[in-house]
């Protein structure tokens, strides 16, 4: 049963969607850490098929990339959109019949890329386009810095969490992502997306139904946070827990800024940290784009 009001446009006049609680009146045109305005706006959206396999199935995952974000990673790989706000305004029903064209293309799902600060108008695309036929899960894909009491507005609405852990430590976040309080909120935040769906579920086909599917990014000399978060997935979470650890790292945007980050992750560094999986009773390890990292890392 949800303990909250459902959002709606009106939040956005005493902004408090994610964890910074900025109070800004951004209808008014005051902007607050996301940057983003009271006017959705819309990156891309395509048939993606570079997500994990269960989630990319046949038809691809039918992923929109929402403008802006609560975070400054220093290492964004898509720093346009995230910082910059690359994109185009849209209106609620232009968003609706978006979600319906990537149902119409086949996509397996609706993946809502970093969707957080846009959230009153993206549950009311959704309510829209469910009214004219759309029945996709719905795939959160998240930085996981949200906020508790947001996520329960979702309770029912969202099928699928799919959240990256990035940093365990306070003096990390603050240095890397500018978010000092990002360890303890994502914490926080991965518990609730949990309460709500529970462990990945799939069909006979290997496709995600329903559930929490966590990435992690790890980060070159910093094995030690990705150690930690693991072995907190296991013992808080779940061992069942359906966990991507991403061997993909590559310094972009201001990595080069911030050593040790400003060099590639190495092979000796993943297979540690694939150790660590193991060795914390974490079971259900993806292996989508696991053999193209040995790939890259053969040719270096």
């Amino acid at each position: 049963m949800k303990t909250t009001a459902p959002l709606d446009l009106h939040h956005y006049r005493k902004c408090r969607l994610c964890p910074w609680n900025c109070d800004v009146d951004r209808w008014g045109g005051d902007l607050g850490r996301c940057a983003a305005s009271a006017r959705l706006k819309v990156d891309d959206y395509m048939l993606h098929f570079g997500e994990e396999a269960c989630l990319v199935g046949e038809g691809g995952s039918g992923a929109v990339f929402f403008s802006f974000c609560t975070l400054r990673c220093r290492f964004c790989q898509t720093h346009e959109i995230s910082w910059r706000g690359t994109g185009s305004h849209i209106e609620v029903e232009r968003l609706a019949e978006i979600f319906l064209w990537l149902q119409e293309e086949g996509a397996e799902n609706l993946n809502l890329i970093t969707p957080g600060h846009f959230l009153p108008h993206i549950i009311a695309a959704i309510h829209e386009a469910q009214s004219m036929g759309m029945h996709l899960p719905i795939v959160y894909n998240t930085s996981s810095f949200e906020s508790v009491e947001v996520l329960r507005t979702l309770d029912g609405i969202i099928d699928i969490y799919l959240p990256d852990f990035k940093f365990w430590r306070p003096e990390t976040a603050r240095r890397l992502c500018g978010a000092e309080l990002y360890p303890d909120v994502a914490r926080e935040a991965v518990k609730e997306m949990h309460r709500q769906v529970g462990d990945l579920v799939l069909d006979a086909q290997g496709r995600a139904l329903r559930g929490v599917l966590l990435r992690h990014l790890v980060l070159p000399g910093h094995l030690d946070e990705s150690r930690h978060i693991l072995y907190w997935l296991a013992k808080e979470l779940s061992v069942h827990t359906y966990v991507n650890v991403m061997g993909s790292y590559r310094p972009c945007h201001q990595a080069k800024k911030y050593p040790p980050i400003d060099r590639a992750l190495s092979r000796e560094e993943f297979e540690a940290v694939e150790k660590c999986v193991k060795e914390s009773g974490l079971y259900r390890l993806d292996k989508t784009h696991r053999l193209l990292n040995y790939l890259i890392w053969s040719k270096r």
